[in-house]
């Protein structure tokens, strides 16, 4: 089996073996664009109108949070949900977390608007009726409430997108810079925002909160796949150097060759990220109960998966395309057709 694998690989690499991603790019483009809108369309459009679609936490929306120590009911999310509602009505839903397997976390909405702690008091109560723990809380017992305001959650978001632009524009230059190339930065970017905008669609499709563990993920997955184009490209920008005027691949051959020679690469590199993130992924859900390690890995899981298509994918066929309208590459095009029909 390894040696098949090995075999399949070394294939790859000299070209005896290729698989044509490149022949294929409208296929690839369609099924990108397809999963983009629905990213967007879904979660944006469709699913409010259920009551659904992206979720924020409170850091980003400002809201109260109730974490209870202390007491053997804590699996009970009905009892919560229930000791909320019962202050508050129907029209607030708390979401609730086992953190560190014996406490659970409530948050709610922001339930005092005008400033004053009168609901919150009443809901710290009530939980601390409904599981039994002392109110006001002893030293391993009760419930601890806190609030963010609506303001630091709006900084918070504005934060996050300015450090995405930022990024985005660095990127951008640097890539320019590296390869010489405008295009090809143009691809890498693409293929960034491609990703950022499934990772996140997920997450609103599925209803998976997004906290700022989860924008830390994304904002590292874009770097996992900065860091597999860039792979890619380096290969690709060798391979196209040394075209000829007796080269009997085209541009497009070229760059598809490129994409092959790198492939076994591009996957091993993602399995092996891939496996230690969904064991955090298993123990932070499972095991410890701990938020933050599950929002981060779970967006990391999907990111590099999402990551490593476009790179196949969406980066390279576009780089081919932006390139295939030049000059010299149709000249070039000619040339190896030319000298591969007089072989």
């Amino acid at each position: 089996m390894a040696g098949g694998l090995t075999r399949f690989g070394n294939d790859l690499y000299t070209g005896a073996r290729s698989i044509d991603f490149i022949k294929r790019r409208r296929i690839w483009y369609l099924v990108s664009g397809t999963a983009v809108v629905l990213a967007l369309v879904l979660p944006l459009l469709v699913l409010p109108i259920f009551g659904h679609g992206f979720k924020f936490g409170i850091e980003f929306t400002g809201g109260s949070q109730f974490t209870i120590t202390g007491s053997s009911k804590v699996n009970d999310s009905k009892l919560a949900t229930a000791a909320v509602q019962s202050v508050t009505g129907t029209q607030v839903q708390p979401t609730t977390a086992i953190v560190g397997g014996n406490q659970l976390r409530v948050q709610t909405a922001q339930l005092d608007p005008t400033g004053g702690t009168a609901n919150t008091d009443k809901v710290q109560a009530a939980l601390a009726k409904a599981y039994g723990v002392p109110n006001p809380a002893s030293a391993t017992a009760g419930v601890a409430s806190s609030f963010i305001g609506p303001t630091w959650g709006a900084d918070i978001s504005s934060g996050a997108i300015r450090a995405l632009v930022i990024f985005l524009v660095l990127v951008a230059i640097v890539m320019a810079v590296y390869f010489r190339t405008w295009k090809m930065s143009v691809a890498g970017i693409v293929s960034l925002i491609h990703d950022l905008i499934i990772t996140a669609g997920v997450y609103g499709i599925v209803g998976f909160e997004i906290t700022p563990a989860a924008v830390i993920g994304f904002l590292t997955i874009l770097g996992y796949s900065l860091y597999d184009t860039v792979v890619v490209f380096d290969k690709i920008r060798e391979n196209t150097s040394r075209m000829g005027e007796r080269s009997t691949r085209t541009f497009a051959e070229t760059v598809n060759h490129a994409v092959n020679q790198t492939l076994v690469r591009s996957i091993n590199t993602s399995v092996v990220g891939l496996l230690p993130i969904a064991s955090i992924l298993f123990i932070g859900t499972t095991l410890l109960g701990a938020g933050t390690l599950r929002d981060i890995s779970l967006s990391l899981f999907i990111g590099i998966i999402v990551g490593t298509y476009s790179t196949i994918f969406v980066a390279a066929p576009l780089y081919t395309d932006l390139r295939s309208t030049e000059p010299a590459i149709k000249l070039q095009t000619r040339r190896a057709l030319t000298a591969r029909a007089g072989a």
